[in-house]
Protein backbone atom coordinates (compact mmCIF):
# COMPACT_ATOMS: atom_id res chain seq x y z
CA UNK A 1 0.00 0.00 0.00
CA UNK A 2 1.51 3.07 -1.30
CA UNK A 3 -0.37 5.34 1.17
CA UNK A 4 1.67 4.47 3.93
CA UNK A 5 4.34 5.83 2.71
CA UNK A 6 3.11 8.89 1.21
CA UNK A 7 3.44 11.79 3.31
CA UNK A 8 -0.18 12.68 5.36
CA UNK A 9 -0.61 15.57 3.23
CA UNK A 10 -0.19 14.59 0.10
CA UNK A 11 -2.27 11.22 0.11
CA UNK A 12 -5.18 11.17 -2.29
CA UNK A 13 -8.89 10.35 -0.56
CA UNK A 14 -8.40 7.11 -2.32
CA UNK A 15 -5.18 6.56 -0.20
CA UNK A 16 -6.76 7.76 3.07
CA UNK A 17 -9.96 5.88 2.77
CA UNK A 18 -7.67 2.11 2.03
CA UNK A 19 -5.20 3.44 5.11
CA UNK A 20 -8.37 3.97 7.41
CA UNK A 21 -9.86 0.22 6.24
CA UNK A 22 -5.99 -1.10 6.79
CA UNK A 23 -5.98 0.49 10.48
CA UNK A 24 -9.82 -0.91 11.56
CA UNK A 25 -8.65 -3.94 11.10
CA UNK A 26 -5.59 -4.09 12.60
CA UNK A 27 -7.41 -2.44 15.94
CA UNK A 28 -10.32 -4.99 15.71
CA UNK A 29 -7.24 -7.97 15.82
CA UNK A 30 -5.67 -5.93 18.45
CA UNK A 31 -8.89 -5.49 20.59
CA UNK A 32 -10.15 -9.34 19.95
CA UNK A 33 -10.30 -11.92 22.67
CA UNK A 34 -10.11 -14.47 20.55
CA UNK A 35 -10.12 -15.20 16.87
CA UNK A 36 -11.31 -17.93 14.57
CA UNK A 37 -10.04 -18.35 11.17
CA UNK A 38 -10.78 -20.56 8.26
CA UNK A 39 -8.42 -20.64 5.64
CA UNK A 40 -8.43 -23.62 3.16
CA UNK A 41 -5.61 -24.58 1.06
CA UNK A 42 -6.39 -22.71 -2.36
CA UNK A 43 -4.35 -23.78 -5.33
CA UNK A 44 -1.25 -24.85 -2.94
CA UNK A 45 -1.28 -21.59 -1.17
CA UNK A 46 -3.38 -18.89 0.64
CA UNK A 47 -6.22 -17.34 -1.29
CA UNK A 48 -5.70 -13.96 -2.65
CA UNK A 49 -8.81 -12.17 -0.57
CA UNK A 50 -6.78 -14.09 2.74
CA UNK A 51 -3.52 -12.54 2.03
CA UNK A 52 -4.98 -9.13 0.91
CA UNK A 53 -6.35 -8.80 4.31
CA UNK A 54 -3.36 -9.97 6.23
CA UNK A 55 -1.59 -7.41 3.96
CA UNK A 56 -3.84 -4.82 4.98
CA UNK A 57 -3.75 -5.90 9.06
CA UNK A 58 0.26 -5.22 8.83
CA UNK A 59 -0.02 -1.86 6.97
CA UNK A 60 -2.71 -0.78 9.59
CA UNK A 61 -0.76 -0.56 12.24
CA UNK A 62 3.67 0.15 13.41
CA UNK A 63 5.75 -2.68 11.85
CA UNK A 64 6.20 -4.86 14.46
CA UNK A 65 3.20 -4.43 15.98
CA UNK A 66 1.60 -8.27 17.30
CA UNK A 67 -1.83 -8.14 16.31
CA UNK A 68 -2.80 -11.13 18.44
CA UNK A 69 -0.28 -11.34 21.22
CA UNK A 70 -1.24 -14.19 23.35
CA UNK A 71 -4.76 -14.05 21.89
CA UNK A 72 -6.44 -17.59 21.79
CA UNK A 73 -6.48 -17.80 18.03
CA UNK A 74 -7.92 -21.13 16.29
CA UNK A 75 -6.71 -22.39 12.33
CA UNK A 76 -9.16 -24.39 10.62
CA UNK A 77 -7.69 -24.98 7.16
CA UNK A 78 -8.76 -27.75 4.56
CA UNK A 79 -6.90 -29.21 2.03
CA UNK A 80 -9.05 -31.35 -0.88
CA UNK A 81 -6.03 -34.10 -1.40
CA UNK A 82 -3.96 -35.57 0.93
CA UNK A 83 -0.26 -33.62 1.25
CA UNK A 84 1.44 -34.93 4.72
CA UNK A 85 4.70 -36.54 4.89
CA UNK A 86 4.57 -39.64 2.41
CA UNK A 87 1.78 -38.69 -0.50
CA UNK A 88 2.55 -37.61 -3.40
CA UNK A 89 1.87 -34.05 -2.98
CA UNK A 90 4.00 -33.51 0.21
CA UNK A 91 5.38 -29.92 0.29
CA UNK A 92 2.70 -28.59 -2.40
CA UNK A 93 1.02 -27.52 0.74
CA UNK A 94 2.02 -23.46 0.99
CA UNK A 95 -0.91 -22.59 2.86
CA UNK A 96 -0.18 -23.59 6.60
CA UNK A 97 3.32 -22.88 7.07
CA UNK A 98 2.95 -19.35 5.77
CA UNK A 99 -0.24 -18.67 8.21
CA UNK A 100 1.98 -19.95 11.10
CA UNK A 101 4.80 -17.46 10.24
CA UNK A 102 1.89 -14.87 10.28
CA UNK A 103 0.08 -15.96 13.06
CA UNK A 104 2.48 -16.67 15.68
CA UNK A 105 5.89 -15.29 14.57
CA UNK A 106 4.32 -11.99 13.58
CA UNK A 107 1.16 -11.53 14.88
CA UNK A 108 1.83 -13.33 18.37
CA UNK A 109 -1.44 -14.94 18.70
CA UNK A 110 -1.58 -18.47 21.27
CA UNK A 111 -2.46 -20.82 18.21
CA UNK A 112 -4.50 -24.12 17.91
CA UNK A 113 -4.40 -25.47 14.53
CA UNK A 114 -7.26 -27.45 13.03
CA UNK A 115 -6.26 -29.18 9.72
CA UNK A 116 -8.32 -31.46 7.73
CA UNK A 117 -7.47 -33.20 4.44
CA UNK A 118 -9.32 -35.40 1.66
CA UNK A 119 -12.21 -33.01 1.46
CA UNK A 120 -12.60 -33.53 -2.09
CA UNK A 121 -13.23 -37.45 -1.46
CA UNK A 122 -16.72 -38.02 -2.25
CA UNK A 123 -16.49 -35.22 -5.08
CA UNK A 124 -13.33 -36.08 -6.93
CA UNK A 125 -14.21 -40.28 -8.21
CA UNK A 126 -10.29 -40.53 -8.41
CA UNK A 127 -10.10 -40.04 -4.85
CA UNK A 128 -13.12 -42.59 -4.26
CA UNK A 129 -10.17 -45.16 -3.13
CA UNK A 130 -9.27 -42.78 0.04
CA UNK A 131 -12.93 -42.85 1.57
CA UNK A 132 -12.29 -44.61 4.81
CA UNK A 133 -9.27 -42.45 5.53
CA UNK A 134 -11.11 -39.10 4.86
CA UNK A 135 -13.82 -40.22 6.62
CA UNK A 136 -11.22 -41.09 9.84
CA UNK A 137 -10.18 -37.71 9.09
CA UNK A 138 -13.00 -36.19 8.64
CA UNK A 139 -13.83 -37.37 12.32
CA UNK A 140 -10.59 -36.08 13.67
CA UNK A 141 -11.02 -32.60 12.63
CA UNK A 142 -14.34 -32.26 13.98
CA UNK A 143 -13.40 -33.46 17.38
CA UNK A 144 -10.12 -31.14 17.33
CA UNK A 145 -12.64 -28.30 16.12
CA UNK A 146 -14.71 -29.19 19.01
CA UNK A 147 -11.64 -29.58 21.51
CA UNK A 148 -10.91 -26.06 19.93
CA UNK A 149 -14.30 -24.37 20.42
CA UNK A 150 -14.67 -25.86 23.90
CA UNK A 151 -11.52 -24.41 24.84
CA UNK A 152 -12.10 -20.93 23.29
CA UNK A 153 -15.72 -20.78 25.12
CA UNK A 154 -13.96 -21.75 28.72
CA UNK A 155 -11.77 -18.98 28.33
CA UNK A 156 -14.85 -16.43 28.02
CA UNK A 157 -16.96 -17.86 31.12
CA UNK A 158 -13.59 -17.94 33.08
Amino acid sequence: MSGSFTPVGDRTPTQREALATAERIATELQQATSAVLALPLYNYGISQHAKSWIDLACVGAPQGTRLLDGTPTVLVTTRGGAYGPGTPREGWDHNSDYLRRILVDVWGADLTVVEREFTLVGVNPALDEFSEIAAMMRKNAEEAAAEAGTTLANRHAA
